[in-house]
């Protein structure tokens, strides 16, 4: 969940606007976006009816209470016309920062990101916050312009 955290901040910092235009809520162990959350658990929990079941599984980690989604298929370029290069160019670069990260070690990095500092346990997640962050390259009031989730 925090890799689409990534995308879609730091797509934001770059260019303005979100990716998924998903809405994120501060949770304890980082934010997450909750229309995806839910695509996601329904995999878990009904997998006959869910949308993502013919390309995602998940993986229970015993003794944790996270569980692993894992992809079914590879990326393919069907996929990739759903996005623009600028969106892919952001998803490269997460997984060249994450790809060999643990789901402690994500969490440590969203944990340093000024959106999940400043909002409080179950608060909304506004994407403008991203603005503060260091590495924005983009004024706050056009991310509020560009981004639906506010």
């Amino acid at each position: 969940m925090k890799l689409f955290y990534f995308l879609d901040f730091i797509h934001v910092k770059n260019y303005g606007s979100p990716v998924t235009n998903d809405c994120y809520i501060n949770l304890e162990h980082g934010p997450i976006p909750t229309t995806i959350k839910n695509l996601v658990d329904s995999v878990d929990n009904d997998i006959d009816n869910a949308v993502l079941s013919d390309v995602i599984k998940i993986n229970k980690i015993d003794g944790e209470n996270m569980h692993r989604v894992e992809g079914l298929r590879n990326f393919s370029e069907r996929d990739a016309g759903y996005l623009s290069d600028n969106q892919i160019k952001i998803l490269k670069k997460i997984c060249i920062r994450f790809g060999d990260s643990n789901m402690r070690e994500i969490e440590k990095a969203a944990h340093e990101e000024t959106p999940w500092r400043e909002t409080s346990l179950l608060d909304k997640i506004p994407y403008s916050l991203a603005a503060k962050d260091d590495d924005c390259l983009v004024e706050e009031e056009t991310i509020k312009l560009l981004s639906d989730v506010e």
